[in-house]
């Protein structure tokens, strides 16, 4: 799922201090991947956020379904036949998938992959697939039918040409280990922003927490709310570029992987959670379930907050969440 990172714009205070805030912004997992850390000096600053980036790529080859060797092809190719065998961290990660997937519903499913992708987005789509097809789309999806054997660390998919892919938990997951990772190496404080799945710890050089501010997508040149993370995780989802409209209704780019069809009536969800992988998942999930069940859902939720801009622009919010307008 792509995460439209002009939702979030990184406000960074510089210092005078010993301290600064050294970025690096590259291209990691097929996306933009902005790396901020705080640091004594450029070679220090350099060293740590090549740490994080060896880390990002070392995870984007264990999840990646293009590298043919990953462990995540490897069950792909073993669907329908035999169990695969899996590292304990794969594992681990798929295991939580099927967690939140119960927690949803099913309105987040790693087999989405599955699908047949007959929607499309880049205006080619003229007329509505039948019922028939949207049915068809989604007949190998399913997180039931992934099966996990703890004993033997395995994998199997149920079904022929059923598919797996990390698209809507990877980059935050990333996030979260290269945040793990650089804290254990001792940087006190910075910013993994993975194309709007955004974990931060610490504080800026000057003594402030990191704060974002939230933009309503349907007036971009405002942001409405500007709010401190202190040590957690923001992911920002939104659907406003890629859409089709049949019979005056509007269809986005996110599928809900339960029925095949587009989700609507939101345009983006912003989620607050301690870990940048639970933050993305959820921010799938909330656009797939709408807006009165996905806030239901996140009230549930201990340590988590919503925000949810929908397609008249109006602004719904979690229980606890505490928006400061600007």
């Amino acid at each position: 799922m792509r995460k439209h990172i002009l939702y979030i714009a990184i406000l960074i205070s510089y210092s005078l201090n010993a301290q600064e805030v050294y970025k690096r912004t590259l291209k990691l997992m097929g996306s933009r991947f902005d790396i901020s850390v705080v640091a004594n000096n450029t070679v220090e600053g350099n060293s740590f956020i090549n740490i994080a980036v060896n880390e990002i790529s070392r995870i984007e080859k264990l999840i990646s379904s293009w590298d043919s060797n990953s462990q995540t092809s490897i069950i792909i190719k073993n669907a329908g036949i035999k169990p695969t065998k899996v590292s304990p961290e794969l594992f681990e990660l798929i295991k939580r998938s099927l967690v939140l997937s119960k927690l949803t519903d099913g309105a987040f499913d790693i087999s989405y992959a599955s699908m047949d992708n007959i929607w499309k987005f880049d205006g080619s789509l003229k007329t509505m697939p039948s019922k028939e097809a949207i049915k068809n789309s989604v007949s190998k999806v399913g997180y039931k039918n992934i099966i996990l054997d703890k004993e033997k660390l395995t994998v199997f998919l149920k079904l022929k040409g059923m598919k797996i892919g990390f698209g809507a938990i990877g980059k935050g997951y990333a996030a979260d280990k290269a945040k793990q990772l650089l804290i254990s190496k001792g940087v006190k404080a910075g910013i993994i922003n993975a194309s709007g799945d955004m974990n931060t710890w610490g504080k800026q050089p000057n003594g402030d927490y990191w704060k974002v501010a939230i933009t309503n997508p349907l007036n971009k040149n405002n942001a409405f709310a500007l709010l401190p993370i202190k040590n957690g995780a923001v992911v920002t989802s939104g659907n406003y570029e890629k859409y089709v409209i049949f019979n005056g209704k509007r269809y986005t780019h996110i599928i809900d992987p339960r029925t095949g069809y587009p989700s609507t009536g939101i345009t983006s969800v912003t989620v607050f959670a301690p870990k940048a992988e639970l933050a993305d998942a959820l921010a799938t999930s909330v656009f797939v379930m709408g807006t009165k069940v996905g806030l239901n859902r996140i009230n549930q939720l201990p340590n988590i907050e919503c925000i949810i801009i929908d397609d008249k622009g109006e602004i719904h919010t979690s229980k606890h969440i505490n928006i400061n307008k600007l």
